[in-house]
């Protein structure tokens, strides 16, 4: 069995400073990790943790220092991609043992039995998300070389439209190539992504696609055109993957209840 834990948009920023004035967000990932410390005998072993996203809120070296410091507790290898928030190269400086010293951050990394891939969907100085060229090659190489292995693929922003009018407005520009390339791979490919701070589960190119929550907060499910734009003070959990098999995905939330009780 191979388990992966996903983490996203958790927007840290440096020592003393609140998100748009209003979140603490370093206390959200926090009292997560804490979470996620108290059942690690529960859920069994974790192989790996992928950041699917919006590490930092500003980009800065400090923040990535920072988020480090806050994901350490859990002593497990991390595999981080970018979101619109993140900064490529600071981010590239924080995570040099697995990201490329140039061009797209974008890997492949054996866990397990799953090929775990991380796509750059990052257009710096914008909100919106764009595959390059480069990384519809890059993820058709993978591809081609998991030959009809377990995939687990994540990037930020999602493929499908989540009906928040004004985060669709800043979504994957190209996701139509992203989904040609996913449609033809015969094997268990599972996407995963962030950007939308909420859980939504859609096919896509004939596959699951599952957007994970975010620590910190969420955006209201308001499908209308005129929805007001702006986020939720509310704390979420993460998105365990887990592969047997077949991929099985468990949401855990950022607290648990009372209980057990007997029936």
């Amino acid at each position: 069995m191979t388990t992966i834990l996903q983490i996203t948009d958790t927007h840290i920023v440096g020592e003393g400073r609140l998100v748009s004035g209003q979140l603490e967000t370093a206390g959200a990932l926090t009292r997560l990790v804490d979470r996620l410390k108290s059942i690690r005998h529960q859920i069994g072993p974790v192989d790996a943790v992928i950041v699917s996203g919006d590490l930092s809120d500003d980009g800065s070296k400090e923040s990535y220092a920072r988020f480090k410091a806050l994901l350490a507790p859990l002593d497990l290898p991390t595999f981080v991609i970018p979101g619109n928030h993140d900064a490529r190269d600071p981010l590239r400086g924080a995570f040099a043992d697995h990201l490329p010293i140039a061009g797209p951050l974008n890997w492949v990394r054996k866990i397990g039995d799953v090929s775990l891939v991380g796509l750059d969907s990052l257009v710096e100085g914008h909100g919106h998300g764009t595959l390059s060229s480069e990384t519809l090659a890059f993820l058709r190489d993978a591809l081609v070389k998991a030959d009809g292995s377990a995939v687990l693929l994540a990037l930020h922003h999602p493929p499908f439209s989540s009906g928040i009018s004004f985060m669709d407005a800043i979504g994957l520009t190209n996701a139509q190539d992203l989904r040609d390339l996913v449609s033809g791979y015969k094997g268990e490919l599972r996407i995963v992504c962030g950007h939308i701070h909420s859980m939504m589960v859609c096919t896509f190119g004939g596959h699951t696609a599952i957007s994970a929550p975010s620590p910190c907060s969420t955006f209201a499910y308001d499908n209308r055109e005129d929805s007001p734009v702006g986020f939720l003070t509310q704390d979420d959990g993460c998105l365990l993957h887990r592969w047997d098999a077949g991929f099985q995905t468990i949401r855990i939330g950022p607290e648990a209840g009372s209980g057990p009780f007997p029936f």
